[in-house]
């Protein structure tokens, strides 16, 4: 071979290599989609806008502002589900098969969440689901592909029939008519009779209920026989405003009977200024964690919206810190890997340290037992915190068997 062939081969070798090198950087730079499918309309829109809000700001937080991840770019997809399981499961079908999103969080409502859980095992991705609720998403319907962030109705149940419920307690459930209100009710029955209560039943209606009248009479009823401490759990989401009309009827003063819910959105505690001292048991409120990551939360919401983070965006925010953390410690978005690393994992979320729970994918997480204070200078019902109800201490039933 000629010298001149030589340095053309030479030169041949070190552009392929070049070649490669950049082929290669091309892959390593390939961007991270991440689907959020939520209710950005229609009415849980305020629930489904905080969690959208909540899971950008957690990836800030968790990328240091860099919005990158093992050098690659982390690109959010948002869908409306419009709070329809039908949209909800077309959204994030179109999601996995058009936009080839590595994987998805949301959606809000647990039956939009219920019609989309075999999508993710479908296509073979992850869900993690933030922020519905229905214990049946870890259990029942679960599939291999499924995490939660959010606490699920036993956390709400379990924690508020802690808070509120003695031995030889009299209860009962006051719920919706879907997966939500009836796995609230469940989960409620379950840690009244852990706390050595006596459960009566629940009065499930509609979702759109807005006349209490006719189910308070029922419920009265079933009381009447019974002499002692009487409770009925309020298990609502949106409209209609049960707790406040059927309190306006002074069942406490009059049958005995005490009606209470658990925490809720910043909104709906402006009508807890009317139940002073009224206990019950809380997922999240801005001032009652103490760690770092909650604090840069507060702090950079109100420098933002003038206003403090709120239930679903401290959920939005568990979400991302899920997210990234998996993705880090994976070195990847392969699902299989993902998998591995997600079982039994700790990350920290604005309510501090959490963990996915290996047989079901569930989030373990502490709760918060308090009690309703008007405060000077505050327009709603503070929840003060009574003490931390730990993760532990509600022993959440594993139920994907």
């Amino acid at each position: 071979m000629s010298v001149k062939s030589l340095k053309f081969l030479v030169i041949q070798l070190t552009i392929g290599l070049c070649l490669l090198t950049l082929g290669s950087g091309a892959a390593l730079a390939k961007d991270i989609k991440v689907g959020i499918i939520s209710s950005l309309s229609g009415p849980l829109a305020v629930y489904g806008n905080q969690t959208v809000t909540g899971f950008e700001m957690g990836l800030e937080y968790m990328t240091n502002g860099t919005m990158e991840v093992l050098g690659q770019k982390i690109v959010v997809l948002k869908r409306d589900t419009q709070t329809k399981p039908a949209v909800g499961k077309q959204v994030l079908t179109s999601l996995f098969q058009d936009d080839d999103v590595d994987l998805a969080v949301g959606p809000v409502s647990s039956g939009v969440a219920t019609a989309c859980l075999p999508v993710a095992e479908q296509f073979k991705k992850i869900l993690i689901v933030e922020p519905a609720v229905a214990a049946s998403i870890t259990g029942q319907d679960w599939n291999r592909y499924i995490f939660r962030t959010a606490r699920n109705s036993y956390h709400d149940g379990i924690s508020n029939a802690i808070a509120r419920v003695k031995k030889g307690t009299y209860a009962m459930s006051l719920a919706q008519n879907y997966a939500f209100g009836k796995s609230g009710a469940d989960a409620f029955k379950l840690g009244v009779e852990q706390m050595g209560g006596i459960y009566l039943g629940e009065e499930l209606l509609p979702f759109n209920t807005t006349d209490f009248s006719a189910p308070y009479s029922r419920i009265v009823n079933k009381f009447k026989e019974y002499k002692g401490d009487k409770v009925v759990f309020v298990i609502w989401a949106g409209g209609g405003d049960p707790l406040g009309k059927i309190r306006r009827m002074q069942p406490m003063e009059r049958e005995g009977i005490d009606f209470f819910t658990g925490g809720n959105i910043l909104a709906a505690l402006k009508a807890y200024a009317r139940w002073e001292n009224m206990e019950g048991a809380t997922y999240y409120y801005y001032k009652i964690p103490q760690n770092a990551m909650n604090d840069w939360l507060v702090k950079e919401h109100m420098k933002r919206f003038n206003s403090p983070p709120d239930f679903f965006t401290a959920g939005g925010m568990a979400a991302a810190s899920a997210v990234v953390t998996a993705i880090k410690k994976a070195q990847g978005v392969d699902t299989e890997k993902l998998i591995a690393t997600m079982e039994g994992m700790t990350f920290e979320t604005p309510k501090g340290e959490m963990q996915f729970r290996k047989e079901d994918h569930q989030a373990l997480q502490d709760m918060y037992h308090f009690v309703s204070k008007n405060l000077p200078d505050v327009d709603y019902g503070v929840p003060v915190l009574k003490r931390v109800i730990s993760a532990a201490e509600m022993n959440i039933p594993i139920e994907n068997k």
